[in-house]
């Protein structure tokens, strides 16, 4: 069972209760520490400086003014000095006003708020995940707070009616790139090896990739083990100013062909998947992703359960490129999604797939998925059914998601 307390609010609790706890590192010689929560107002008085203060652990009714001098919370007066700028220059007051309207106190009061209930957000995300990539929250564009009714899953889950079968058998490699025996796992399903030393990709999208699994011979760090990694790179969930809603950008340079995420959901049948779908309409958004390699009989829904993947947008011009996966599961029905690099991403970029994604007709290992892969990057499109601009703002953007 999980505290709905945080370590600090317990700290504060304890020093307010005035008790002695080890373990929380609260002893009687700091019982009076006390921990700016955040800043919700401000004023200058005979050319000094005062900030209103909201003390962790404390109501807001025993919030209380204190000078410059009194704060040891550099980053807090930095972001409280940036938001409040920016709030005068919304409601056109004075830069350099002694006083706050009360407009302006509403909104860094709701922005103060805002970023504490984004921060609980980045937090259970990263306590939740087992990848070693970290996720961070940022939303300098409006109030919105984390999305609701979402929960951060780390693999699919599976809906009523999906039947999975765990794979049986392994390879018996030593090393599986310098030394693989029978063509390790792919070469046993009559397949290439996908991956390099570096791991990184070198297939062409609809060629499917088969990983070693819990069977194999192999270790954790066998270079055939990539997407059951997980996420490799620090990735930002950022709110985007052109009406985009939330979108991802990548903290760390990202080569070429590397494996970047997987995208999660619940995995459904296609009956339950018409069923939502009409509800998903009526909200003008989807996150249903038709898993039509072979047959169309599920789709991964991440409108409730999901992973990062869930605020990735679209792009006509994306770097990021969809491959189907096997790995536990050999069942061609039920492919994981992975999404690689196209090309090289900067540091800062964002990351973006495209939702109707074709595969190149020279690349004659990719014909079958021309015809029978819809949603997991091939002609059908990867998101369904509603009629959506295009908002990606790339030269040859198609204006139209689908």
């Amino acid at each position: 069972m999980s505290c709905k307390l945080s370590w600090e609010d317990l700290q504060a609790l304890c020093r307010r209760e005035r008790l002695v706890c080890k373990q929380l590192s609260v002893t009687k010689n700091n019982f009076n520490d006390y921990e700016v929560e955040y800043l919700c107002n401000y004023k200058k008085h005979k050319g000094r400086e005062f900030f209103l203060v909201k003390w962790r652990g404390y109501a807001e009714s025993e919030n209380t003014w204190e000078p410059l001098k009194n704060l040891k919370c550099p980053i807090l007066l930095h972001q409280f000095r940036k938001d409040m700028k920016a709030a005068l220059l919304q409601a056109n007051d004075p830069l350099d006003s002694t006083s706050l309207s009360a407009p302006v106190v509403s909104f860094l009061l709701q922005k103060a708020k805002q970023r504490i209930k984004l921060k609980k957000w980045e937090d259970l995300m990263n306590q939740t995940c087992r990848h070693k990539g970290r996720m961070f929250v940022c939303n300098e564009v409006d109030l919105d707070g984390p999305p609701k009714n979402f929960t951060y899953i780390n693999d699919n889950k599976f809906g009523k009616g999906v039947d999975v079968n765990r794979v049986t058998v392994g390879c018996e490699c030593d090393d599986c790139i310098s030394q693989p025996i029978d063509g390790c796992c792919p070469g046993l399903l009559k397949h290439r090896r996908a991956y390099n030393v570096s791991r990184q990709v070198k297939v062409m999208p609809g060629v499917p990739i088969y990983e070693c699994n819990s069977m194999c011979r192999c270790g954790p760090d066998c270079a055939n083990r990539v997407v059951q990694r997980g996420i490799q790179y620090d990735l930002c969930i950022f709110k985007t100013a052109n009406g985009r809603g939330w979108g991802v950008r990548t903290l760390q340079m990202i080569y070429k062909n590397s494996f970047v995420m997987e995208y999660l959901g619940e995995i459904i049948t296609t009956e339950e998947a018409e069923r939502r779908g009409v509800v998903y309409d009526k909200q003008g958004v989807t996150y249903l992703f038709d898993l039509d390699y072979v047959e169309d009989i599920y789709t991964i829904d991440a409108a409730h359960y999901g992973n990062v993947s869930h605020f990735v947008n679209h792009s006509c011009d994306p770097n990021l490129l969809v491959y189907n996966v096997f790995v536990e599961n050999l069942d061609e029905r039920l492919p994981r999604i992975a999404l690689f690099a196209k090309r090289g991403i900067k540091a800062g970029e964002e990351l973006t797939f495209d939702y109707k994604m074709t595969i190149d007709p020279v690349d004659a290992e990719s014909k079958k998925m021309d015809t029978d892969l819809s949603r997991a990057g091939i002609e059908g499109s990867p998101i369904k059914r509603i009629h959506l601009e295009c908002k990606c703002g790339v030269k040859n953007c198609r204006k139209y998601l689908f």
